[in-house]
């Protein structure tokens, strides 16, 4: 995974469909899983620090819900996570993950917890 873009509002990266396929050849709604959970939760422990400081804020995931909409055997994925949500205990953000072509491939909504470690 590469990562484009890095906020607590919008985090983009960038994931290839080769070696990420189940047997039918075709991007594996897991991989497409952990691509979203990954896009929501980079935004999330950004804002973590924010709230709590470089050194204690952290994000946890606490709830994926994701749609397989089409599927893609080539290429490339890129996920976006914008925010819909950013507060002192959660965040939430939605996600959409399309092809190259700008195709919808993928579509979910996470929630992470934010926290700060103890002193």
């Amino acid at each position: 995974m590469d990562v484009l873009e890095h906020s607590p509002e919008k985090t983009v990266i960038l994931m290839p469909v080769e070696g990420n396929t189940q047997s039918a050849g075709i991007l594996h709604g897991g991989a497409s899983a952990a691509l979203a959970e990954t896009a929501a939760s980079f935004a999330s422990q950004i804002h973590a620090r924010n709230v709590y400081g470089a050194d204690r804020g952290f994000a946890v995931g606490t709830e994926l819900t994701i749609s397989h909409i089409s599927s893609v055997s080539t290429g490339r994925v890129i996920a976006t996570a914008t925010a819909i949500h950013l507060g002192g205990s959660s965040t939430v953000h939605l996600v959409e993950i399309k092809n190259e072509a700008g195709k919808l491939i993928s579509s979910a909504r996470v929630t992470n917890r934010i926290m700060a470690r103890r002193a």
